[in-house]
């Protein structure tokens, strides 16, 4: 009999005793090697005694849960591919694990084991599967139904936005927003890779009607992984961001998104002190210690197969970024603690 996880040692990361024996019999079967943890303060114990080739886990669990169990691996740069198992409704669940990097959701009850091994074996065996990205950003819970109600997706955008004060990856992060009207403008991102380094990106809706707000949902799902992703096979400090926003692009052509979107995106590493933006179609202003930048805008993705973009790289321990577009303005300010 062919066993196609023959020595993957899989983690499982759920509370429910009688789901788990059933992940655990099913795994084992196909020639898994499986650890099992009631809850994710166990679970990262058992990250650190087995080192899982793949991570199973639920989002509701006590002492700690799903969310708080995936952060604190990818804050300690713990890039082992996870799938997440849940019965969670809230959409905004499903969205911060996708952006923490999580490889793929499910949602139970699974009905379908054949469903089951197929998500596995993408999970572990990611360049086997070429529409992986497309396929996780079709599981975000009722995408087709926030197609068809462009007035709950703007109030999805607007409820992820993040706060405007916070620190991240040890920076002190705060921004001002000014919108022309009750609609997303400028949708801001800003999200933790590591304990050392950040990530951000700003996206004008406005060129693109109802698939603007798509994209900014698309984007929210998918961005922080494809970067994590894309540092992993990096050989040097710095990643290529311009190498990333061509992937964006190819992604909003693969989804069928079609308008224009106008997208800056920013890479800042406190312990080097280097801040990398590219622009496709948003002008910015940087301001550091010492200078001041020009970024021109570009081309908005979406425009053409290829990009066209701009992009600079600069040393600074505090900066101030402004951005604006159609969708309005936004002021963007980070100092390492």
């Amino acid at each position: 009999m062919v066993q196609p996880l023959f020595n993957k040692r899989i983690l499982i990361v759920e509370d429910e005793p009688v789901f788990r024996s059933v992940l655990v019999g099913y795994l084992e079967s196909l020639g898994a090697q499986t650890t099992e943890a009631s809850n994710g303060l166990l679970g990262l114990i058992a990250v650190d005694e087995v080192d899982p080739d793949l991570i199973l886990c639920d989002i509701a669990m006590p002492e700690m849960d799903g969310i708080e169990f995936v952060a604190h691996l990818r804050l300690q740069g713990v890039q082992v591919p996870i799938l997440v198992i849940s019965a969670t409704d809230k959409m905004a669940d499903i969205a911060k694990v996708l952006r923490l990097g999580v490889q793929d959701v499910l949602l139970k009850p699974i009905t379908d084991l054949n469903r089951l091994r197929e998500t596995v074996l993408a999970c572990l065996y990611p360049n086997m599967f070429t529409s992986q990205a497309i396929e996780e950003a079709e599981l975000i819970q009722d995408w087709d139904a926030l197609s068809q109600n462009p007035s709950e997706a703007v109030r999805l955008v607007k409820q992820l936005q993040p706060p405007v004060q916070q620190i991240v990856a040890g920076c002190r992060i705060n921004y001002r927003q000014l919108t022309t009207s009750e609609n997303p403008g400028l949708v801001l991102d800003i999200a933790a890779l590591s304990d050392k380094d950040l990530a951000f990106y700003c996206l004008d809706v406005t060129q693109a009607g109802e698939n603007g707000v798509m994209a900014a949902l698309l984007l929210r799902a998918l961005f922080n992984g494809l970067l994590q992703e894309h540092l992993a096979n990096q050989q040097h400090r710095l990643p290529q961001m311009s190498a990333l926003l061509k992937q964006v692009n190819q992604l909003l052509r693969q989804g069928r998104l079609e308008g224009q979107f106008p997208l800056l995106v920013g890479y800042y590493h406190a312990e080097y002190k280097n801040l990398v933006l590219v622009s496709a179609g948003l002008h910015a202003n940087v301001n550091t210690e010492d200078k001041q930048i020009q970024l021109s805008n570009g081309v908005p993705l979406g425009t053409l197969n290829t990009t066209y973009m701009n992009q600079i790289s600069q040393r600074c321990e505090a900066w101030q970024c402004q951005v604006w577009g159609r969708g309005g303005r936004l002021r963007l300010m980070l100092s390492a603690e």
